[in-house]
């Protein structure tokens, strides 16, 4: 909002003249949040793709599709076990929320029992830490790094941001939730990767010039990436002739395959070694290579997403906030490759 006050570039994007007034942040608060609420980034988008200079740009007949994951406002000490119905009524009703690291001990906040003694014997007068002007507290001097919610012995302690230790505990989705963001899943992108609480963005380009012409959000799971991808390529099978849809290994599932062939759409997905869902008649024709060739753009749009976009880790929570915002971004990477598309 300070932008606005004298930045003519910002005033320009948003409509506003030179002497008009801005708004008060209250206001600008209360339109971004109908803005994240409502379908209007997927009307933003097909506003987009329906300019008449657009129509030279964009195929009709070739697709690419491809998911990403982005990282969830949600930390992993907020995933913690999913409380019984009748825990989750006791909570409601007393309003208070249960420390992430363990229950605090009557005493005080930081875990602490106001009756426990000193390591080393009293304290000295002007000293906190328990241990006496002579000699150092029983755990030794704390390091710089560590946590003032730390018991002298250095054992995690509860309170508002205790030290929780994740080691050698099961954690699942069907176990566990995020407090901060319950629509975030735990999910691990590949085998060797460390699993983080986030979503799942799925984008359809066309092949011509690499232009996104729909997109969607929905939670993380393995089955995500094909389910959406056939949402998102049934509008544009509705039509006489066949269309192809490129797409990676994660894609090479036999009923995926089969809900394809029969929506008239020609999958190109990249075949895997073996086991695949593919044969010859797919592959051998030229298309194919083509396809499998071009698709690879579509990594651009993720990439221009979490480095120029804010989609390397969101700071909204829920599906559809989160997913307008991932709509938004695919839009703005449109935009962005406009006008280098249009003077050519």
């Amino acid at each position: 909002m300070e932008q606005m006050q004298y930045n003519l570039l910002f005033r320009w994007f948003v409509g506003l003249g030179i002497d008009d007034p801005v708004w008060v942040p209250t206001v600008f608060s209360k339109n971004r949040d109908r803005l994240l609420t409502t379908d209007i980034a997927r009307q933003f988008l097909a506003a987009i793709l329906a300019d008449k200079a657009m129509a030279p740009l964009l195929s009709d007949e070739h697709f690419s599709v491809d998911g990403t994951l982005i990282q969830a406002w949600a930390s992993m000490k907020s995933f913690q076990p999913k409380a019984a119905p009748s825990e989750r009524v006791a909570e409601a009703v007393s309003g208070a929320e249960p420390p992430v690291g363990g229950d605090a001990s009557p005493g005080g906040d930081d875990g602490a029992s106001p009756a426990e003694p000193a390591a080393s014997g009293e304290a000295g007068p002007g000293r906190d830490d328990g241990a006496s002007p002579a000699e150092p507290a029983a755990s030794g001097d704390a390091s710089p790094g560590r946590d003032a919610g730390a018991s002298p012995a250095g054992t995690p302690v509860a309170g508002r941001n205790a030290e929780v230790d994740f080691h050698g505990q099961k954690r699942s989705n069907e176990t566990h939730a995020s407090r901060t963001d319950p629509q975030a899943r735990l999910y691990r992108k590949g085998p060797g990767k460390e699993a983080r609480l986030c979503f799942m963005g799925h984008a359809l380009m066309e092949n011509r010039n690499g232009l996104v012409v729909d997109a969607c959000l929905t939670q993380a799971d393995g089955h995500a990436e094909r389910v959406a991808a056939l949402a998102l390529i049934e509008p544009r099978a509705e039509r006489p002739g066949r269309i192809t849809l490129g797409a990676d290994k994660g894609y090479d599932a036999e009923d995926f395959v089969n809900e394809l062939r029969s929506m008239n759409v020609t999958p190109h997905g990249a075949a895997k070694i073996t086991g695949s869902a593919l044969d010859g008649r797919t592959t051998r024709h030229a298309g194919y290579a083509v396809s499998q060739r071009i698709r690879k753009r579509i990594e651009e749009v993720f990439g221009w997403g979490k480095t120029i976009g804010p989609l390397a880790r969101t700071m909204l929570r829920g599906t559809e906030r989160v997913g307008a915002q991932f709509t938004f971004a695919v839009a703005g990477y449109n935009l962005a490759r406009l006008p280098k598309l249009l003077a050519a």
